[in-house]
This record gives structure tokens, C-alpha cells and sequence, in this order.
């Protein structure tokens, strides 16, 4: 057993923990594979595909931006979301050294 990790996790992973957050809930991972690859969308192009109200498509847009699994760029009034493509390849990337080192 390794102790080592009981009580923190390495700083590393922080950023692969929160992703894992952001992704664990299903509203956020339906509004992830909403985005065809390269794509930018709005709050109002997710929301119209979307069962969910628009404030509550903003708040799980904040929280996967927060995690860093989204990028957002303001254009004029709106603010348009893409995937964080080479961010989550790096968290990832991560998690498989760990499984092919460490298991």
C-alpha cells in the first residue's frame, strides 16, 4: 500500500481532480460532446440543444471552465466556448502514465 498520497493529493493531479469533478456530473458531459471537433458554441447555442434553462447551461459552462476542460473568448457581447483540447490530452495523459507505471 502506498501511504503516500493518504492525506494529498500530488499537486499534479489538482488539475486532473477537478476535471474529474466538473466531468462527474451528466448535465456537464452531455454539454461536453455537444462540441463537434474545432467548434465554438455560446450559452444560447447550448441552451437550444439543451433541456436545461439557459442560467443553469451558464453555471455548468463556469464550472467547466474553471476545471480548465473549457476555454471561453469574448467576442464583442458574447462569450463563445471551445474544448480545452490540449489541456485535457496533458490531465489525461497523466492519468495513463500512472496506469501503465504504476498498476
Amino acid at each position: 500500500m502506498n501511504k503516500d498520497y493518504s492525506r494529498a493529493i500530488p499537486e499534479t493531479w489538482c488539475d486532473i481532480a477537478a476535471v474529474f469533478a466538473a466531468l462527474g456530473d451528466e448535465h456537464r458531459q452531455r454539454i461536453l460532446l455537444t462540441f463537434e471537433p474545432g467548434e465554438r458554441l455560446n450559452v444560447g447555442q447550448i441552451a437550444e440543444v439543451s433541456t436545461l434553462a439557459r442560467s443553469t447551461v451558464s453555471h455548468h459552462l463556469k464550472v467547466l471552465r474553471e476545471a480548465g476542460v473549457l476555454q471561453a473568448e469574448r467576442e464583442g457581447k458574447e462569450i463563445y466556448f471551445h474544448v480545452n483540447k490540449a489541456f485535457l490530452q496533458e490531465a489525461f495523459g497523466k492519468v495513463a502514465v500512472y496506469l501503465d507505471t504504476c498498476l
